[in-house]
């Protein structure tokens, strides 16, 4: 009876987890689950600051996901000079853990289906899928086109329609994204080894019985565009831009450059320009390109000049351009020979383009 009653007495004198100082809580709470952590921000406003400071969210996500994302993350996010919200990002990425897959055809030999391929195009456009082109075995490449209506409600069962195009030619390693309504589609390999540099613009149409066309045409870029390329990387940056980065070039070289196109705005013609940033990815092929808003794309893995594999991570940021248009004024004899009184005068346009280097 005396050591339980000495041991309760002890029980009621000792410490609480009131009276712990913060730095004695933090290591507690970062050895929690995620739940009690929150749970235990809900008990007061005390610990509710403790419990959601960006510290000890940032330790969580290095303790779930490794310390070399956070530090990619931390290097990635405008230089690592502002703080990031890790708390949300953490409840961001954990919602991706809740994606349920299903397979949308299942084999019936009454269905046509597009042959197996790789290296091919797939985008959702109009209420459609749209597949073209593609490797297939023996290193062949596919020119053909399938689309699949699906409209606004999730299908599992495809109707694969093959449309009779006969263009672009034959490729794989392309890109090929959704703009407004229509599918850019630049570069690409053929079965020869051929890289090309068009670029293709396509709509689709949906009819009364639920049929499907797709009209492609080439589009007039004008007399710059980017070197021909294959396996390389590209996303929709706006309602009118696209961006290109990296690939395979001629005779097999990885390329590092980056390239922006921009439609017209009855998208009749498209303009390229090159970005030059410092600093930059380094070269690549097979990597990935994602719009993460109108100004930011986010750049991923692929294989590098030693074929090795990558796992960095690149924030591009493309800012607007502003233009200024100059027509004419008085030129001095600096830049060509003046006239008698000292003075030219000039009758040219130009066009400046004002563009912020990264």
């Amino acid at each position: 009876m005396a050591e339980t009653s000495s041991s309760s007495s002890s029980f009621k004198n000792g410490s609480s987890i009131a009276s712990l100082a913060p730095d004695h809580l933090f290591p507690i709470l970062f050895l929690l689950p995620v739940d009690s952590i929150l749970s235990f921000a809900m008990t007061c406003k005390k610990y509710r600051y403790l419990a959601t400071s960006d510290n000890l969210w940032e330790s969580v996500c290095g303790r779930d996901w490794g310390s070399s994302a956070v530090d990619v993350l931390k290097s990635s996010f405008r230089g690592g000079e502002q703080q990031l919200p890790w708390i949300r990002l953490y409840k961001q990425v954990s919602k991706v853990d809740s994606v349920c897959c299903y397979k949308l055809t299942e084999p019936d030999p009454d269905l046509v289906l597009p042959t197996p391929r790789a290296s091919h195009s797939l985008n959702f456009v109009s209420g459609c899928l749209v597949l073209f082109g593609g490797g297939c075995e023996g290193g062949r490449h596919l020119d053909d086109t399938w689309a699949a209506y699906i409209g606004n409600s999730s299908q599992k069962m495809l109707k694969w329609q093959k449309i009779q195009t006969g263009i672009p030619s034959g490729r794989f390693g392309h890109t090929c994204v959704v703009i407004e309504n229509y599918l850019v589609l630049f570069g690409g390999i053929n079965d020869r080894g051929d890289r090309q540099s068009d670029t293709w613009l396509g709509q689709v149409s949906i009819h009364e019985n639920l049929g499907i066309s797709l009209s492609w045409r080439l589009l007039d870029v004008g007399s710059t565009s980017p070197p021909p390329r294959g396996a390389h990387a590209a996303c929709c940056i706006s309602s009118r831009r696209m961006v290109v980065h990296g690939g395979i070039g001629l005779n097999g070289v990885r390329l590092d450059d980056t390239w922006v196109i921009e439609l017209s705005e009855i998208q009749c013609f498209g303009t390229w320009h090159q970005i030059v940033s410092h600093p930059s990815p380094p070269a690549r092929s097979g990597h990935s390109l994602t719009c993460i808003s109108e100004t930011q794309t986010i750049l991923f893995s692929g294989r590098g000049l030693g074929y090795e594999v990558l796992n960095d991570i690149w924030v591009l940021h493309v800012s607007e351009g502003r233009y200024l248009y100059v027509f004419g004024g008085m030129v001095d004899g600096l830049l060509q020979p003046a006239e008698p009184a000292g003075l030219s005068f000039d009758g040219e346009l130009f066009l400046v383009e004002l563009v912020i280097q990264l």
